[in-house]
């Protein structure tokens, strides 16, 4: 027989006294009936009843998931293996291989997740759909945070290439633009569709300028008045400077560069080259940084990291990772929430973290 590690949990049951009653118990499979009883070795005394239940102590259902066991399992053996890189490898080597373990650990995370997900919509009893759909969104969250902390302690991202894994983050963890996509790129004519400047702003919400200048073309052609300033959109949006992978370009060129960008966006602004379309100018300001802009947008942010990222990305796209809790702390998301609870402690960004979507996508 297995040894113990240690001495067994003790359990305590509400209103059951031990040592002054008798107890009575059954075994079943995975859970045991707990009752009191009358009988007393010891003494014979007048028959009172004390605790009028019956408690059925159950193990812990999840540790007897299917799908959960699986997750169990590869993380045990990822774990593992990492043990192992720990002791043979160093230097470069050994960063490149944690980060390839972390995104692997992940991409089991979100296996799971997703087979979880179908099981929750192929339930038959609701209560069994609503607790798998609970589990759904504590693997989503776990993959999320643990995500940003591949990105901050295990890739340790420099600045510069900090945000395009931020963005990346975001795109991963907030993709309802990809169904919206779908549905206005499929009708008969997308520049008229309700949600056509929907889509094109969380574009540019999320960085994708390249998307939302493809949309800006589909407005320019059903709309030939408009046409001019949509180029004019679309070329800033072309020309807006940011660290692209392999590029070689230093944080100086790189940060010259976009204050040039910005100065020229901040013209347009100012001459009022987009007055005739509130959409454009709307954008324009989100291109560059404009706090009430942005928060005009707080439906299609969805969440404060989200707004963090974007702000990041429109003020200061060459942020350290030193100075990321300087923004949060000044994240107008969070606000409302400071003003109830008057901290800014971890635990209220933990509260603040709402379950993120469920983004079912091959990763890199």
């Amino acid at each position: 027989m297995e040894e113990l590690d240690g001495e067994p949990t003790v359990t305590l049951i509400p209103g059951v006294n031990s040592k002054k009653n008798q107890m009575y118990f059954d075994w079943g499979p995975g859970e045991m009936l707990v009752c009191e009883t009358s009988f007393n070795k010891k003494e014979k005394s007048e028959m009172v009843p004390s605790c009028p239940f019956i408690y059925i102590i159950r193990k812990d259902v999840d540790v007897y998931s299917q799908i959960l066991r699986k997750l169990f399992n590869e993380s045990h053996g990822i774990f593992l293996g990492l043990q192992r890189i720990d002791e043979e490898l160093t230097g470069k080597s050994r960063k490149s291989q944690l980060v390839r373990v972390s995104k692997n650990y992940r991409s089991v995370i979100r296996a799971c997740m997703e087979e979880m997900h179908q099981v929750a919509i192929a339930a038959k009893d609701p209560a069994n759909g609503r607790q798998f759909s609970s589990q759904v969104s504590i693997l989503s969250a776990m993959e999320l945070i643990w995500n940003l902390c591949e990105i901050l302690f295990i890739e340790v991202a420099p600045a510069g290439p900090l945000l395009l894994h931020l963005l990346d983050w975001v795109r991963l963890h907030v993709c309802e633009v990809d169904s919206l996509s779908a549905d206005v790129l499929g009708s008969e004519n997308p520049s008229k569709h309700d949600s056509f400047w929907n889509l094109v702003t969380i574009l540019v919400l999320q960085g994708r300028l390249d998307e939302a200048r493809q949309m800006l073309s589909k407005e320019a052609d059903a709309s030939p008045a408009s046409a001019g300033i949509c180029r004019i959109m679309g070329d800033l949006m072309r020309t807006m400077p940011i660290l692209s992978p392999g590029n070689t370009q230093t944080l100086t060129e790189l940060e010259l560069k976009w204050q040039h960008w910005h100065e020229e966006c901040e013209r347009y602004l100012q001459d009022s080259t987009f007055a005739t379309s509130p959409h454009l100018e709307s954008l324009l300001k989100i291109m560059l940084g404009d706090e009430a802009a942005l928060l005009e947008q707080k439906e299609l942010l969805s969440n404060w990291y989200h707004f963090l990222v974007t702000r990041l990305l429109y003020s200061n796209p060459t942020v350290k990772p030193i100075d990321l809790h300087y923004y949060a702390q000044e994240d107008p998301f969070l606000w409302p929430l400071v003003k109830e609870q008057g901290t800014f402690s971890g635990v209220r960004y933990t509260a603040a973290l709402p379950a993120p979507s469920l983004c079912f996508r091959p990763q890199d």
